[in-house]
Parts: structure tokens; sequence; C-alpha cells
């Protein structure tokens, strides 16, 4: 976390901008900060999962912000399908060579698939959080539960700010 900080520092002061992952996404628009990626479409939560809503069910993962924080990704815990979830509820964990991480849903609903990909390849988390490191997808129960969670522009903010706090 520290070398994170003074990489980002030393890159700053010296005007030296940070490879974007960008190239990497497939949507139309992102925002890239040095290290992450925060992308258009998406909404945030500020315990770091991101949503992608479309139609009768959302996607469910950690954001790129995340798995950088986290480092390598050794073992995902995910739960079983017809389960529930609850907005800002544990319904799974992220175990790092750092540190092992509770997941918390951003919204409410019924758990319809898990990615099972994740048990073989946790890595995915780190090397594509946003479309093959997926964790869960949910029928939404309360889809203005949306609402109350950040877009890109936001979340790139809070992100910024919680970094600048460390």
């Amino acid at each position: 976390m520290a070398l994170r900080m003074w990489a980002s520092s030393t890159a700053n002061a010296l005007k030296i901008s940070c490879a974007s992952k960008a190239h990497l996404i497939s949507p139309a628009f992102s925002f890239s900060r040095c290290f992450s990626t925060v992308l258009d479409g998406l909404k945030y939560a500020n315990s770091h999962e991101w949503v992608k809503h479309e139609g009768s069910v959302a996607t469910i993962g950690i954001t790129d912000h995340a798995q950088d924080h986290l480092g390598e990704v050794v073992f995902v815990e995910l739960p079983e399908p017809g389960g529930s979830v609850g907005q800002g509820k544990g319904f799974g964990a992220v175990e790092s060579v750092k540190a092992t991480s509770d997941v918390n849903s951003p919204i409410s609903g019924e758990i319809v698939e898990v990615n099972s990909k994740l048990s073989e390849a946790p890595g995915l988390i780190n090397s594509s959080p946003y479309e093959e490191g997926w964790m869960i997808k949910v029928k939404p129960s309360s889809p203005s539960e949306l609402e109350s969670l950040m877009g890109p522009k936001e979340y790139t903010k809070f992100c910024e700010e919680e970094d600048a706090a460390h």
C-alpha cells in the first residue's frame, strides 16, 4: 500500500501518466485512474462492489480498485444459487496473498447464478474484474436500490478521496 501511494505521488510529481487498462475493456466509455479502471454503465457501492443491471438480472463483482488493493486473489468463496442476498450484507469472501475480505451485495435479491469458473481460476478477479471475474447474478427484489449506488464519476472521486486519506 505504501509503495502504491509512493509510486502514485512520484508519478504525479514528475507528471508521468500511468498506463490505462481501458484497452482491455469492451464498453465504449470508461474512467481511468492510475492503477484502476472504473466503467461507465455500472453502479458502485462504497464497499467496492459493482453492479451491472440488464433486464431482469444484475451481475455483481468487486471493482478493479478493490482487486488492486487486495493483490493476487487465491481463493473465492461464493454462495449457492437459489439463496438470497440483502443490500449491504455479505454473500462471500475473497482471499488474497495479503488478506481475506468479505464481499457485500450492493442490492437485494435472489441469487440466480454464481461464477463457477472462480473456484478453479480465482485470478480472473484480478485479470478481468468486470468481465470474466464477475461473482454472482441476482434477480433484484428492489431495483430502486440501484439509485442509492454511485455512478462512475462519483465512484472515481470516492476512490481518490479514500486513497488520499490513507
